[in-house]
């Protein structure tokens, strides 16, 4: 949950947002120059101030994600915070839910020219892929984020605020595959195909295993590195070992069917809340789904 403050801030900026164009009007595009945080809220100076920490732990969460150069927005409507514009988007590449509404600086996109064509997607190569994963090691824990050594604008900008160094879990896999895959694990728990692990034991499923498969539920996704280990970036609240961390794959799933039972497709409802799918997207010979 929110602190007060920031609801009530919330409201009153979203309130004052420009209302949209008579209907027929054109729609205006702005791209991304840069990494560019997306908000849920429009009050980038509170947040990035330095008054307030980003604690996910704490229910301090207002970053959704970081959009990639190139990053096509649709603008609904404009505002001030602190002398700064904030635009109301929406984007393609980040199609969740948002009840308050998705926000970004205007000094991190610039006016898009020409037709609207949306951010290219090319997969790394396996390699690649589990080199970038090797290289997050270590790197802390941010909600919404998938820059493992953060946002230079956000430095420029806003000098003493979080440059958002660091990597959640799904933010993990966007950055090594250069924003190919889905950014939120509501996606990912469909992602690609279904490996069979319903009723198996740990070991068997280990044996099933191949590099970059996720393991995954609503809320959080691992993925296999290679034959013997599945890297991770937890949150880690209460004193939880947090960060970029690898653990043994059998180890691994012994600690998750203490808690969860394995699916082969992810149950709806509270049924999710006891179950974990894994997803094969990646194929050697034919690349991501």
């Amino acid at each position: 949950m929110k602190p007060f403050f920031l609801v009530i801030l919330t409201l009153v900026a979203t309130l004052a947002v420009t209302a949209p164009g008579p209907a027929g009007a054109a729609e205006r595009h702005v791209v991304a120059v840069s990494y560019a945080p997306v908000l849920n809220t429009p009050d980038f100076p509170g947040s990035f101030g330095g008054a307030v920490r980003l604690d996910p732990c704490r229910g301090v969460r207002p970053v959704e994600f970081i959009a990639l150069p190139g990053t096509i927005f649709t603008v609904q409507g404009e505002l001030t915070r602190s002398g700064v514009k904030i635009l109301r988007v929406t984007t393609n590449d980040y199609p969740y839910p948002s009840k308050t509404g998705l926000f970004v600086d205007e000094r991190f996109v610039k006016q898009a020219s020409g037709p609207v064509t949306e951010r290219s997607r090319n997969l790394p190569a396996l390699e690649e892929i589990r080199k970038r994963l090797l290289s997050a090691m270590g790197k802390p824990y941010v909600w919404g984020g998938n820059v493992k050594d953060g946002v230079p604008l956000l430095r420029k900008y806003y000098p003493q605020g979080d440059p958002l160094s660091g990597v959640d879990c799904s933010g993990l896999l966007y950055e090594a595959t250069d924003g190919f895959t889905p950014r939120n694990t509501s996606t990912l728990i469909n992602y690609g195909e279904p490996v069979a692990v319903a009723g198996l034991s740990a070991e068997a499923i280990a044996r099933k295993l191949e590099p970059l498969d996720l393991l995954v539920w609503k809320g959080h996704v691992m993925i296999v590195l290679d034959a013997d280990s599945v890297i991770e970036s937890r949150m880690g609240c209460g004193g939880k070992q947090s960060g970029v961390m690898m653990t043994p794959k059998l180890e691994l799933l012994k600690g998750i069917m203490k808690t969860r039972r394995p699916a082969d497709r992810f149950p709806e409802g509270s049924a999710g809340d006891r179950a974990f799918v894994v997803r094969r997207w990646f194929s050697r010979a034919g690349g991501g789904v």
